[in-house]
């Protein structure tokens, strides 16, 4: 029998990701696998729920058919979380989801809200990720373009640079 991914994910410290490469790959080769390591998101443990972020979000990359029936509890869970290490993978993630109206707009909300985390990890990807939101979407366009111009002035340096690099997708 395989061993859990609550027990691969486990032990070590925030810096590390453990073996979530090793789970990647076994939810590659084992797509039915996939439920078992979702569930990891609302373990006890800090360092699995991070690990199990960090390697759904690396399937996602790849396999983002696999997100679809969890679309209702990861939009749940990014809203939910206070967590960095979890926002900054939701914040990657949720793009790569096919969202209705509603869903969109609850996305934009939830990544809207990740821009005033403490975290620049989390500000910037969430600037990314509602630039990927955007795409096809005139009226989120507008929004986003504000968004990356003042991001220019006002970010970290890590926000400015992502934002110089974005606003070029919109020719600006």
């Amino acid at each position: 029998m395989a061993e859990p991914f609550s027990l691969m994910l486990q032990g070590g410290n925030r810096t590390s990701i453990g073996r979530s490469n090793a789970v990647v790959a076994r939810v590659l080769d084992q797509p039915d696998t996939f439920p078992e390591l979702i569930e990891c998101l609302w373990s006890d443990d800090r360092l699995v729920r991070m690990r199990s972020a960090d390697a759904i979000e690396k399937i996602s990359a790849k396999r983002s058919d696999l997100l679809i029936p969890f679309k209702a509890e990861l939009l749940g869970r990014a809203q939910e979380t206070t967590e960095a290490e979890l926002r900054w993978h939701f914040a990657l993630m949720l793009p790569r989801l096919p969202l209705t109206p509603m869903e969109r707009e609850r996305a934009r909300e939830i990544l809207r809200s990740f821009l005033n985390d403490r975290s620049s990890i989390v500000k910037t990807f969430a600037i990314q990720a509602l630039v990927d939101l955007a795409q096809g979407n005139a009226s989120l366009q507008t929004e986003v373009i504000d968004l990356l111009e003042r991001s220019c002035r006002t970010g970290t340096p890590a926000m400015k640079a992502r934002s110089r690099k974005l606003l070029k997708k919109f020719n600006r």
